[in-house]
């Protein structure tokens, strides 16, 4: 096989590239503060954007946040009182660590598990990067 043959081939084997067709936005926080408890009104449509589940995505935050919290129907209550902007700074950052992909910076990719270690995986170029466990 020469070059080009061998170039044809390896092209054939790669991932093909899920094209979403428009950029992808981190979306914007829906919050309202009652009291001393803060409810995230669009937790799971957010979840669902950026295509993880919503317990591993309440998971973190609760983490990042200091305080409990659970999940009520559509919407995710943290017993404590949250301003928007934190709560948009923490979903960056959940969005920079554990949706967009460490090479391609696509958001094409998934959370698996390999025995006691947890990897990002792209769909799109084929990486994987480990990530910390929740």
């Amino acid at each position: 096989m020469n070059y080009e043959e061998l170039l044809d081939k390896a092209y054939e084997k790669l991932p093909k590239v899920k094209d979403q067709g428009e950029r992808f936005e981190i979306p914007q926080v829906e919050i309202a503060i009652q009291g001393r408890q803060t409810i995230f009104r669009n937790f799971t449509q957010v979840a669902q954007t950026l295509r993880r589940e919503p317990r591993h995505l309440l998971k973190y935050l609760t983490k990042e946040l200091a305080a409990p919290g659970n999940i009520d129907g559509q919407r995710a209550i943290i017993q404590t009182k949250v301003p928007r902007n934190t709560m948009q700074a923490k979903l960056n950052n959940y969005v920079r660590d554990y949706v967009v992909c460490k090479e391609c910076k696509r958001p094409d990719t998934k959370i698996i598990k390999e025995g006691r270690i947890t990897f990002l995986k792209c769909e799109a170029c084929g990486a994987k990067a480990g990530v910390k466990s929740l």
